[in-house]
């Protein structure tokens, strides 16, 4: 960062503000609103909204329009973004992909998920899920519960291979491994550092000056585009690591005057 302190925190949100597609435990949901009082705070997920409301939106503490106003809210990796008023979440802009672009996606991915052995015969929900501006592909299903995730594919090898299979057949999208048990497919270039550069544009705020906090910065992770970009991040694993990383640089920023 340009100096001592970022002026914009940015997170993932599965396994870095909540468990996966859960809710933020109220402790993470103050942090947020005391780091909001400092800087902006902005939160990139291959999610989709309603996962961003779910999850944190409707679990922060009440809060003036003004303090709500810091948050930036970027689904599916920022090919939406939103802002939050008191009314509400506000839409800036959505990105969507067309639909012949969703149907050679699902296609492809359904096909060879089930070449590859991979298509469960039993999911906990639906195992394809359109998103607007991405295809999501949940091995177990949208509700499978975290331990089952969690055993799916430790080293990730099932997810990469079905990534690289499905990335063949369709070569003009990104495909790309998201979450434990999921693969995301976005227009090209679509990606956590995609969103971050949208987070430049609409805030002003170059990326010198900005940190990321996720738990996937390793290579084949779904928070690495943002290390590779050159962005300062914080490696976390699960949210009580955010917390306590929180409750750590607080104290080191300076309130703003106005919130």
């Amino acid at each position: 960062m340009s100096d001592a302190s970022p002026r914009l925190v940015a997170f993932d949100l599965d396994d870095t503000l909540a468990p996966s597609k859960s809710a933020i435990d109220p402790r993470i949901g103050e942090l947020l609103l005391a780091l909001a009082e400092r800087v902006e705070v902005a939160i990139i997920s291959g999610g989709q909204l309603q996962q961003f409301r779910t999850q944190v939106v409707e679990r922060l503490p009440q809060a003036a329009s003004t303090l709500l106003a810091h948050f930036h809210l970027m689904p599916t990796c920022g090919t939406q973004y939103y802002r939050l008023n008191t009314e509400g979440i506000e839409t800036v802009y959505s990105h969507s992909l067309t639909d012949d672009e969703k149907q050679r996606a699902l296609s492809a991915v359904r096909e060879e998920a089930e070449r590859l052995g991979l298509w469960e015969a039993e999911p906990w929900g639906d195992i394809l899920e359109d998103r607007g501006s991405q295809i999501t592909f949940s091995a177990l299903g949208q509700s499978a519960p975290l331990e089952a995730k969690m055993a799916w594919d430790p080293a990730g090898e099932k997810k990469n291979s079905l990534r690289e299979a499905v990335a063949a057949r369709i070569p003009d999208l990104e495909v790309r491994s998201g979450g434990s048990t999921s693969v995301d497919i976005t227009h090209r270039g679509i990606d956590k550092a995609y969103g971050m550069n949208k987070l430049v544009e609409a805030t002003g705020i170059p990326l010198d000056d900005m940190l990321f906090v996720g738990d996937r910065l390793d290579p084949d992770g779904n928070d690495y585009p943002v290390l590779a970009m050159g962005v300062e991040c914080h490696a976390v694993h699960g949210w009580e690591d955010t917390a306590a990383f929180l409750e750590k640089l607080l104290p080191t920023l300076p309130e703003r005057a106005e919130v």
